[in-house]
This record gives structure tokens, sequence and C-alpha cells, in this order.
């Protein structure tokens, strides 16, 4: 997996801008002496620019349907909208998230956040193929609370954000695939950060420990080489030849 991406995030917030339409207005046609004569060139005209109009609307529309109506989601994450951390002042701590690819094509994921010096993500990104899912682990360093402040927020201004794109398959993994293909980046979730009790059992931390644990299982299971299981075909090899002349030899004797 590759290192984390700490460049400084994109904004999260997109201004809309909807294109506006032009529509060309029909050409003042030219004085004739005869009325049927103007009639046939004007109509081809007015037919023509109607169509080059409507064309130019149309290409228009579906750039501002498309720009304004969400794409449709490759990930299906767990939790959905929130990163649950433990709260322990002082301490790095650890959330996780289930990525899984819903789509029917090989996805590309990375994460981003708003404080790359206090968070850091394993993996940063990687690839998933079509149904396959990971458990991507999220460290944080939680700050002491301020002298004045009795019960801390459980709410935090840090934010992540999780994008996809989609990518043929047996393509390595670079974070720069993400800058080089923008146009087709889809912004997955905007993940907040919310702290809980870590001394209080509740079902989001019991849930937070199982992930953790589930992580570090598939992390050590990526660090094993990988063992080849296909079948293997016995070829006659040396101990075979000298059973063989064993039994000719004794084959020659009874013979005898």
């Amino acid at each position: 997996m590759p290192i984390s991406d700490h460049r400084r995030p994109h904004s999260v917030g997109k201004q809309w801008r909807l294109c506006p339409f032009w529509h060309s207005g029909t050409p003042s046609s030219s004085s004739s002496s005869s009325p049927t004569q103007n009639l046939q060139p004007q109509s081809a005209k007015s037919y023509q620019n109607g169509v080059v109009s409507n064309s130019q609307s149309s290409s228009k529309a579906s750039l501002v349907a498309k720009t304004i109506l969400p794409a449709k989601r490759r990930l299906r994450l767990d939790p959905s909208n929130n990163l649950y951390f433990p709260y322990e002042p002082g301490k790095q701590v650890k959330s996780a998230v289930r990525i899984k690819n819903q789509s029917s094509s090989h996805v590309a994921f990375k994460f981003q956040t708003t404080a790359p010096k206090s968070c850091f993500m394993r993996p940063p990104g990687g690839i998933l193929a079509p149904g396959e899912s990971i458990i991507a682990t999220v460290f944080k360093f939680v700050e002491q609370p301020d002298k004045n402040e009795k019960q801390p927020d459980k709410r935090c201004k840090v934010k992540f954000k999780i994008m996809s794109l989609k990518v043929k398959e047996g393509t390595d993994f670079v974070p720069e695939m993400f800058d080089e293909q923008k146009d087709e980046v889809i912004i997955e979730r905007i993940l907040r950060v919310i702290f809980l009790n870590a001394e209080r059992p509740t079902p989001a931390l019991q849930k937070l420990k199982h992930q953790l644990a589930e992580a570090e299982v598939e992390l050590e299971l990526r660090k094993k080489p990988q063992v080849d299981t296909s079948p293997k075909v016995v070829e006659k090899g040396l101990v075979i030849d000298e059973w063989v002349s064993y039994c000719i030899i004794l084959l020659a004797f009874y013979i005898q």
C-alpha cells in the first residue's frame, strides 16, 4: 500500500455554475424580386439554425444535468457518515471504516483530511475489485482540552474525505491518478469526527473495537507472502529411477 498523501487537501465546497443558453437568431435574408425565391432559402436557413440551436441547447442541458445531479456512489462505507474515536487526551487514538466496492468495475479510493499533521490513514488509498472490501484504520492525536472545558465536545472540526475513481483491472495505485483524471473522480463521503467516552461501553464503541481487531487481522494477512496453492505435477525423478532400476535387477535375478 502506498504512503499516505500529506498534501494539502482540496476545498470541500464547490460552486455550481449554470451554463447560459445561447440561441442563434435567424439571419435576415437578402431582398429579391421574386417572393417564391425568397421563401425557400429562408426556410432552409431557419431549419438549419433550429437544428444547430437545439443541438447546442441539448448539449448544454446535458452538461448542466451532469453537474447538478449527484453521481452514483461506487463505494459503501461502514460507518457511513462519521468516524468514531475514543476520547483520550494526549494520546494517539484509532478509528476504523469498512470500504466496499459495490460497483461492477475496479475502483481506486483515496483519503484526504483537513488535519494532515495530526491524522493519517492506513492504507491511505488502494484499488478494490468488484465486491471486495477492506477495513481502513485512521489514526488521530487528541489534543488536551482547555482548562475551562469540563465536558469535551463530542464533535470535532476535523473532516475526512473519501474519493473514488474507476480504473481498469491490473492498474497499479498511485495517488497522482486522482489529479490526472480529476474529471472522473467522485467524492464518496465526507466523514465527521465524533469522540466516544472510552470508559463507557456503548454499541458504537464495541463496534469500533471489533472493526479495529478485524483491521489488524487483515493487515497481518497482507504482510504474509502469497502461498502458491496451484496443483503441482509430480514428475519422474531420481527416487523413481532408482526404484525402477531395483525392480529390473530383481526381475532379472528371478529369471535366472
